[in-house]
């Protein structure tokens, strides 16, 4: 599996993405940009990217936090105020968001893994979903959106109407201590007034960070059998779509 960096800038700051893929594959792929945990652009980002991409997609890691954010070992307090912070900054996600896809669509196109101006899908995991049906609200030409055990599904702007150009699929656990049912329930009712095709798959008893590898403690709780489903349903999610 090939790992790119993609350095791109927003802002006056800099950032770094990752492009992730299958390196053995010379067809072009659809290409997959990528929301990930509040950890970013890290070990444990790449390798689910790489679990989920596998020799289908060419995922486009982007990063929300800067340039070496990753590298950084950091406490769970500051992983919270880091991340809420960039999640309440609605110009952030949406301006670092397009930059993310811009920088990695073009060096992908350029590199001959994607088609060019091929249709692309959004996915997130956990904060990186909220940050993912943020940029699909706003109007981002995705063809889909899928999100993974949504933190802060609900919209920071919860006055704008939202502008989803492709379907929503979203698996979550009903015993989510960090996104209890209620939260998917307004979702729910958010994209059913927006008059768009939508699915949320709830996985009994399953907790929070069901397809973050490796990740078990009282919030987070990795399942294997949950990730190989949700990634089966993603694929024919995609499939008519990209």
């Amino acid at each position: 599996m090939a790992e790119i960096p993609v350095p791109y800038s927003y802002d006056g700051r800099d950032f770094e993405g990752m492009l992730v893929c299958d390196d053995s594959v010379t067809e072009p792929r659809p290409a997959i940009l990528m929301q990930p945990d509040w950890l970013g652009v890290s070990r444990h980002g790449i390798e689910i990217a790489r679990d989920f991409g596998g020799s289908d997609y060419v995922v486009m890691m982007a990063d929300m936090f800067g340039a070496g954010y990753g590298e950084r070992e950091k406490t769970f307090d500051e992983l919270m105020k880091i991340s809420r912070a960039v999640r309440a900054d609605l110009p952030h996600i949406l301006g670092c968001g397009r930059a993310a896809d811009r920088a990695m669509t073009a060096e992908a196109e350029a590199r001959g893994l994607v088609a060019r101006s091929g249709a692309r899908g959004i996915i997130g995991y956990c904060i990186g979903g909220g940050f993912a049906l943020e940029q699909s609200r706003a109007g981002a030409d995705y063809a889909g959106t899928v999100a993974f055990h949504v933190t802060l599904p609900q919209p920071v702007d919860g006055d704008a109407k939202p502008d989803f150009k492709g379907p929503v699929l979203v698996f979550h656990g009903s015993a989510d201590p960090v996104t209890p049912r209620e939260m998917i329930d307004t979702l729910e009712a958010e994209l059913t007034g927006a008059g768009i095709d939508w699915q949320v798959m709830m996985y009994g008893h399953a907790s929070h960070s069901f397809c973050d590898i490796g990740m078990f403690n009282e919030l987070q709780r990795y399942d294997e059998k949950l990730t190989r489903q949700s990634y089966e349903m993603t694929r024919y999610f995609f499939s008519g779509l990209l």
